[in-house]
C-alpha cells in the first residue's frame, strides 16, 4: 500500500517531524531498505544504521537525532513500527471465493465475502463469519462457530463444536479440539475418561503452526482475547488462559492448569497439571513447574523445579562452581 508519511503518522498515531508528503510503500531493515521504505530505531546506539540507510523515513524514540530524515517520533518505536507495518504491508489472501473442490455441507452457514480454498471440508451446522479465509485442506467440523475476518491457513483441523472468535489467525497444521489425555486406571488397564467439552477461543488470538489445543473433559478449554501462542505449543484439556498472554514454542501446558492475563511463558516451559500462573507472572525458558504449584502475580521464575529468579541465579552460580569446590574437598580429604 502507498501512503504518505502524514497518513501513516495519523493512523498509528505518532508525531511527525519532516516531509509530510513523503511516499511510503513498505517496511524493511535499515540495511535492506529503499528510499520509500519505513525503518525504525529503538535506541540511540542504532542511530548510525538509520543514518546510513537509504530509507528517508524513520520511526524513532524520543531524543534520537536523525538529521536529513523524516522522523515519526514515538515513545514505543517498536510498537509503532509494528502498527505501521500492519497498514503498509498487504497480506496475500489465503483463499478467494469458494473453490470448486471444497465440500461445504448443505446446512453450513457461510458469511459474506468468505474465502474457501481447495479441498476444504466444512461440516453440517458450521458457521463461518463474514470475511474469513480458510486455506487448502483445512477441516471445519460439524457445529463449529468461526467468527469474522479470521485467517485459517492450510491443513488446520477444527474438531466438531469448536468456538473461534473474530480476527483469529490459525497457522498451518494446528489442531483444535482433539481429545485430552485423560484416563482412569483400574489397577490393570486404563479407561478413557470422557472428553466431552469444547475449546473456546476469543478475539484477536494467533495460534502458531502445529500447535494443539485439546477440548475440555467435563468442562471447556478457554483461550482469552489477544492471546498469542507460538508454533508447537500444546494446551491440555480444561486449561484456562487469560487475555494477552504469550506462550513461546514447545511449551506444554497440562490439563486443568490456569494462566492469568498478560502471563509470559518462554520456550520449552513445562507446566504440570493443576498449576496456576497468576496475572503478569513470567516463566523463563525451559522452566519446569510441578503439579499444583502456584506462581504469584508479577513473579518471575526459572529452572526446574521453577523457583524465583534471584534464587535460581544464586543456585546456578553455585552449580557452576561445583568442579572447583569438588577439587577443594578432595584436597581437604587428602590432608585428613
Amino acid at each position: 500500500m502507498r501512503l504518505t508519511a502524514r497518513e501513516v503518522a495519523e493512523k498509528i498515531p505518532v508525531k511527525l517531524e519532516g516531509d509530510a508528503s513523503l511516499e511510503l510503500v513498505g517496511v524493511a531493515a535499515p540495511e535492506r531498505a529503499g528510499a520509500k521504505h519505513l525503518i525504525y530505531v529503538e535506541a540511540a546506539k542504532h542511530a548510525g544504521r538509520a543514518l546510513q540507510s537509504a530509507a528517508l523515513c524513520v520511526i524513532a524514540g524520543e531524543g534520537i537525532s536523525l538529521p536529513g530524515k523524516t522522523v515519526l517520533r514515538s515513545t514505543q518505536p517498536k510498537v509503532a513500527f509494528a502498527k505501521a507495518a500492519g497498514i503498509l504491508l498487504e497480506a496475500r489472501p489465503i483463499a478467494s471465493g469458494i473453490h470448486s473442490t471444497a465440500i461445504v455441507a448443505p446446512m453450513a452457514r457461510i458469511g459474506e465475502g468468505v474465502g474457501i480454498g481447495p479441498y476444504v471440508v466444512i461440516g453440517e451446522d458450521a458457521h463461518v463469519g463474514r470475511g474469513t479465509q480458510i486455506g487448502t485442506h483445512s477441516v471445519i467440523g460439524a457445529g463449529c462457530w468461526v467468527g469474522e475476518n479470521c485467517k485459517i491457513h492450510a491443513r488446520v483441523t477444527l474438531y466438531a463444536g469448536m468456538r473461534i472468535g473474530n480476527d483469529v489467525e490459525i497457522h498451518s497444521g494446528a489442531v483444535i479440539g482433539a481429545d485430552g489425555f485423560g484416563y482412569a486406571f483400574d489397577g490393570n488397564a486404563y479407561w478413557k475418561f470422557p472428553q466431552a467439552g469444547i475449546v473456546e477461543i476469543g478475539d484477536q488470538v494467533e495460534i502458531g503452526a502445529n500447535a494443539t489445543i485439546d477440548r475440555g473433559s467435563l468442562e471447556d478449554t478457554r483461550i482469552g482475547n489477544g492471546v498469542k501462542i507460538d508454533n508447537l505449543v500444546h494446551v491440555g484439556h480444561n486449561v484456562q488462559i487469560g487475555e494477552h498472554t504469550v506462550i513461546a514454542a514447545q511449551t506444554g501446558i497440562s490439563g486443568s492448569s490456569q494462566l492469568g492475563h498478560h502471563v509470559v511463558c518462554g520456550g520449552q516451559v513445562g507446566i504440570a497439571d493443576h498449576c496456576t500462573l497468576e496475572d503478569q507472572s513470567i516463566a523463563g525458558a525451559q522452566a519446569g513447574i510441578p503439579t499444583g504449584k502456584t506462581i504469584r502475580s508479577g513473579q518471575t521464575v526459572w529452572g526446574t523445579p521453577a523457583r524465583p529468579l534471584d534464587k535460581f541465579k544464586e543456585a546456578y552460580a553455585w552449580f557452576a562452581r561445583l568442579p572447583e569446590l569438588g577439587e577443594r574437598i578432595k584436597k581437604l580429604e587428602e590432608k585428613c
